[in-house]
């Protein structure tokens, strides 16, 4: 099989690691997110991962804490690195190499963000996991996914999430909501649709990134996508 798809960046949400738990980080969550990258490397493909920190700490969430939002931010960055080693385990416990890259220096624990370094894991079959954000307050995991995917020259963002694409409305609250199988960034924007935050879209729009947005919880998607096939939903120019 040719991959469609040489280079990904896979983002996942924090809240994927729970499972069904209320908070932190399901063991059973973390192999089944390992042996997904595992099996999008055995057929050629690079993989790269964002992953964001909501199931530990939001920089959102800092308001409601009485902290402010730039310390809250820094936190929340620090809950994604606590994730990343969590994912990077998971892998190497199934044989699979990787990098954890920080955007914010910490040298006992992660490599820093070094763009070429990075490039050349890619190369040599590594899974590399950012980590940390783009190391700035107000910018979210999903602007450090469609940043770092631009940066290393992925091919498409894979935007795992709990629903099968993108719907005109909310499909867990309105049963008549349409799903769509592709949409322009032109078309996401005149329709209000929240794929990615804005600064995150408008990456993706302005360096022409394909995001696909698709059910994660469904074993067979991952390999679908990388396949060729329709899956979830598809934004592009």
């Amino acid at each position: 099989m040719t991959p469609r798809y040489k280079r990904v960046l896979l983002k996942l949400s924090g809240e994927s690691l729970m499972g069904d738990q209320n908070y932190g980080i399901s063991p059973n969550m973390l192999t089944y997110y390992a042996t997904q990258i595992k099996a999008l490397q055995k057929v050629g493909v690079e993989v790269a991962v964002v992953i964001g920190g909501g199931n530990i700490f939001r920089g959102l969430q800092a308001k409601e804490s009485g902290i402010e939002r730039v310390q809250g931010d820094y936190m929340g960055m620090l809950a994604t690195v606590i994730n990343g080693m969590a994912l990077q385990s998971a892998l190497e416990s199934h044989g699979v190499y990787t990098r954890l890259i920080s955007a914010v220096e910490m040298k006992a624990i992660a490599e820093p963000y070094i763009r070429r370094r990075a490039i050349r894991h890619l190369e040599k079959g590594r899974v590399v996991i950012f980590g940390a954000g783009i190391g700035s307050p107000y910018f979210t995991t999903d602007s450090a996914a469609a940043l770092r995917a631009n940066e290393v020259s992925a091919d498409v963002i894979l935007k795992g999430t709990r629903v099968d694409g993108i719907y005109s409305a909310d499909p867990e609250k309105d049963p008549s909501a349409t799903k769509f199988d592709k949409l322009s960034f032109a078309q996401v924007i005149s329709m209000g649709l929240s794929v990615m935050d804005m600064t995150a879209f408008t990456i993706c729009q302005e360096n022409n990134l394909p995001i696909v947005v698709f059910d994660i919880n469904r074993r067979e998607n991952l390999m679908e996508i990388i396949e060729g096939k329709m899956v979830g939903t598809l934004v592009t120019v």
